[in-house]
């Protein structure tokens, strides 16, 4: 991965160069999105109705399911819908389709109702008939401020305080209220009414999260007005720039200052392909539109979302026609921002978990995972050398795979010296080290490169797996492929080193807000368990490499001494240690299994037995249970007795030999002392 950054006049240009990538979600032949809602669960869920489909929602991050679409579901509404989650709980959702139209959904209980405010057809009736004019998307929300409340948006707003049960107008009719467009449309040959020709209608309608009773509208026609009294008085605050006719598409409200919003508004549909996003800093009082045709997106690149950066105020994503841009400058200047997304039309963006999230017309939902590294361009393009960015904080969990979601690192090397060995280690809050890597090969160390540029690695939150002897072989792991317990919730702290530079930065892994039950105490009280399991694994694994080589040393050196003339005993007392000590190994390790299906064939023995108490303590995310303290004691018991015995053999038959060695006067052989 290479992200490259310079300066340039003060600000930072920042090139992404294969830096980081677009995931999809869903990609399927009929999917065509308008927009997309995100949910707070954990994981965060995408929701959106699919053209000429059902309204769907897929998780954000693998689940442990048979299949991809498992944990796929539809949540009511159709194929044109907006989607909204209750804030207080994600089983309900509201979900739109034409006719105005809106169903209520509990996905707990398996409540499903039509709660539209007024049932009337759109379809084949002239919209000057109609009394409320729906879009075929219109917009709707359930407000964070008032439990129970969704809004809607037709040409009106429209309020329910009962769950959609009755409803309220909130507003006059905010649009120009175009009569000439409010026949039935198409003809002469066919008047194709299906209700996404209906015009003079509001189009995107957003709540303030942080002022109840602030309320942003923009209609279909031209117009955007605020409330700040939940709907008793509306103001006008359409920019001055704003093109005829245009539609406002995204209200994208800043989660820096209750003052600011951007808008993306389009007018393709009369030919006009120039991008319109505009900005105010004042409530509406005054705009600036952030796009000119010539400062980054084309003049031909019309604009369907926008959204600003919860953490870095003035960093500010684009989606257009044709693919996606970004900002650093509070949008006097665009990016290309497309890396291996397709170029198709942006639909809508949202940001979730410091992820990107984006709908399209291409058949998909895209997620570019961890901002971090455009949130922190500023601060690495003016550092005066090397960078390691700011970590994410994440989560132990179960989603996403074995090892969860896991933390990624990432660093830039400017201009390092070729002497320089790099260095990035990761400790817990006791100082314990958790992984290492190294420009240097080393032993349990993951590769990185000393040369300039950006670099990213992905910790699994995986400690030192045990190190098994070689040639070991079973069902649960075999070795080179032992897995390493996993972090506990805390404090981590990232270190990297270039030569004499250091540099640090922390970060914290959280405990799966979804569990009960488990705390981050049970957590650590099992980590110190996979601890004392790893600790007796690998001594016993030490003990059968030791018996190995001594096994090897006898054995060449009485072969060697017969053939040099001495005398035979030599030999038989190597025989007999290597009697003592392959009963001893045969104790720890099954040699004859030569794969993880062979296990079955012959008896299991200690190591066998201690691979499985291990694996089924550090495969769970779960307190230390009665039965694996039982089984844990009984090991202990168990390799206490094979302990004894080496150290019989050590003090009998390999002594002998030592002796006989001394007497022959060959030089001893060499093993560690303890």
């Amino acid at each position: 991965t290479d992200i490259m950054i310079n300066c340039n006049d003060g600000g930072a240009n920042v090139s992404l160069n294969g830096g980081q990538t677009w995931s999809t979600q869903l990609n399927q032949p009929t999917s065509e999105f308008y927009r997309i809602t995100v949910d707070h669960q954990f994981p965060y869920r995408l929701y959106a109705g699919q053209q000429d489909n059902t309204t769907i929602s897929v998780p954000s991050e693998e689940l442990r399911t048979l299949t991809e679409t498992e944990s796929w579901y539809e949540v009511g509404g159709g194929e044109s819908a907006d989607v909204a989650i209750d804030p207080r709980d994600p089983d309900i959702i509201y979900a739109g389709t034409y006719s105005g139209e809106i169903t209520y959904v509990n996905r707990k209980t398996g409540e499903r109702r039509q709660v539209t405010p007024y049932p009337h057809y759109t379809e084949g009736t002239r919209q000057r008939d109609l009394k409320y004019r729906f879009q075929w998307n219109y917009p709707l929300f359930a407000s964070v401020h008032e439990p129970g409340t969704v809004y809607i948006a037709s040409n009106y707003v429209h309020k329910s305080t009962d769950q959609g049960q009755t409803w309220q107008v909130v507003s006059p009719d905010l649009t120009n209220k175009l009569d000439q467009y409010h026949d039935i449309p198409g003809g002469p040959v066919q008047h194709d009414g299906t209700g996404v020709e209906i015009y003079s209608t509001i189009f995107a309608l957003e709540e303030s999260l942080t002022e109840k009773g602030v309320i942003w509208a923009g209609s279909d026609d031209g117009r955007i007005h605020l409330t700040r009294d939940g709907g008793n008085n509306w103001q006008d605050i359409t920019p001055r720039e704003m093109p005829v006719e245009g539609t406002v598409n995204k209200i994208e409200l800043s989660a820096h200052d209750p003052a600011r919003a951007l808008v993306a508004v389009y007018k393709y549909r009369d030919g006009d392909f120039r991008p319109y996003i505009f900005l105010t800093n004042d409530y509406g009082k005054s705009w600036k539109l952030l796009t000119n045709g010539s400062n980054g997106i084309p003049a031909n690149h019309f604009v369907r979302a926008v959204a600003e950066d919860t953490k870095v105020k003035g960093l500010i994503y684009a989606g257009t026609e044709y693919g996606m841009y970004v900002s650093f400058t509070d949008g006097t200047s665009w990016q290309s921002l497309q890396l291996n997304l397709p170029h198709v039309p942006i639909t809508d963006i949202e940001i979730a978990e410091n992820d990107l999230v984006l709908s399209t017309q291409g058949r998909a939902f895209w997620i570019l995972d961890d901002l971090a590294p455009l949130q922190q361009a500023k601060k690495a393009a003016s550092a005066a050398n090397h960078f390691l960015y700011e970590v994410e904080d994440t989560y132990r969990t179960n989603v996403g795979g074995w090892y969860g979601l896991g933390a990624t690192i990432r660093f830039y090397l400017k201009n390092p010296a070729e002497k320089d060995t790099v260095y990035l280690r990761i400790t817990d809050s006791n100082g314990r080290l958790a992984a290492l890597w190294s420009s240097f090969p080393e032993e349990n160390a993951g590769s990185i490169d000393s040369k300039e540029g950006f670099q990213s690695v992905k910790w699994n939150l995986g400690y030192p797996a045990p190190k098994m002897a070689d040639n070991f072989v079973s069902m649960e792991f075999s070795a080179g492929r032992e897995p390493g317990p996993q972090a506990v919730p805390g404090t981590y702290l990232v270190g990297l080193t270039v030569g004499d530079w250091k540099s640090s930065t922390s970060f914290e892994v959280k405990i799966d807000p979804r569990w009960t039950g488990i705390t981050a105490q049970g957590l650590t009280a099992k980590f110190e368990l996979e601890q004392e399991i790893i600790a007796l694994i690998n001594e016993s694994q030490e003990m059968v490499r030791e018996i190995r080589s001594i096994r090897q040393q006898a054995n060449s050196m009485a072969a060697n001494a017969v053939k040099a003339g001495y005398d035979t005993e030599l030999k038989e007392l190597a025989d007999r240690l290597d009697e003592k000590l392959t009963s001893v190994e045969d104790q720890i390790i099954q040699n004859k299994i030569e794969t993880s299906q062979d296990e079955i064939n012959f008896p299991r023995v200690f190591s066998n037995h201690i691979a499985r108490l291990y694996r089924v303590v550090v495969d769970e995310h779960n307190h230390v249970t009665g039965g694996m303290t039982e089984r844990w004691e009984d090991l202990k018991t168990e390799f206490s007795g094979i302990r004894t015995m080496y150290e019989a053999v050590k003090a009998t038959e390999l002594k002998a030999f030592t002796n006989a060695l001394t007497e022959a006067e060959i030089a001893y052989i060499l093993y560690p002392q303890k």
